[in-house]
């Protein structure tokens, strides 16, 4: 009966999941966008991060390692950049994300313009929604987190982050949007260094961020469904035909 009640629950996850796509597919292909569906993870690195403890470090008046990550070369190692876990793994920035997909599993999806559909949103926080983008020769990452930044008043964070250097990251733009029920809501930014930490990003709201009631304005039925566009910046291009 165990064995049996195990197997059931994971046919009724899969066709939830199939379900959850077949409605996003629906919705979107007419644009011509491929969707990924993202499942929730459960923070597990609550305990201190290097992140953390640069911040730390910095109210102690000692220099963080993250301030050095402006001038990291090829030889110079780097922490694992996975928001989800305390990850003592370091290497080389251009094997990250050989190791996010191998050891934590991160989904890429290769394409100009991709849609992340995040499932069940009313889980309680701390939950995140992650996903690689590779687009225009280079891969990103994509943050989604609920975080309860006041006691009490839970948030949503989008952020997306190049696995490149600062400078990388200059020459590109991003677009988070939105778009049900006649409502749209756009988010533009440059995209920054996967270096950078996500957690001072979110931290700082240089983000994407939706109240409980904003996010719900754009969900259908506990998933939240993000397009998200990837551009290089005017900046960029304009030095390159010059």
């Amino acid at each position: 009966m165990l064995f049996f009640t195990q197997c059931f629950g994971a046919v009724l996850d899969l066709i939830h999941l199939r379900f959850q796509h077949y409605k996003a597919k629906r919705v979107f292909s007419a644009a011509g966008q491929l969707v990924c569906v993202v499942n929730p993870t459960h923070s597990l690195k609550y305990a201190p991060t290097r992140c953390a403890a640069a911040q730390a470090s910095t109210e102690q008046g000692t220099l963080p390692p993250c301030h050095h990550h402006e001038a990291v070369h090829d030889s110079q190692l780097v922490p694992c950049t996975c928001p989800l876990f305390s990850c003592p793994w370091e290497g080389h920035l251009e094997v990250v994300v050989s190791h996010l997909r191998q050891t934590h599993r991160i989904n890429i999806l290769q394409g100009a313009e991709i849609v992340f559909l995040a499932t069940d949103m009313h889980l309680p926080a701390p939950t995140d929604w992650i996903i690689m983008h590779s687009c225009l020769g280079h891969q990103f990452l994509l943050v989604l987190r609920k975080q309860e930044k006041y006691e009490g008043h839970p948030q949503f964070f989008a952020t997306m982050m190049l696995i490149g250097t600062p400078t990388q990251a200059n020459n590109f733009t991003y677009r988070l949007e939105l778009n049900r029920n006649q409502r749209r809501l756009k988010w533009e930014a440059t995209p920054r260094s996967i270096l950078e930490c996500v957690d001072s990003v979110i931290s700082d709201g240089d983000c994407l961020v939706l109240n409980t009631s904003l996010a719900q304005l754009f969900s259908d039925n506990g998933s939240l469904a993000i397009g998200i566009a990837i551009t290089t910046s005017k900046v960029h291009s304009s030095e390159a035909e010059m």
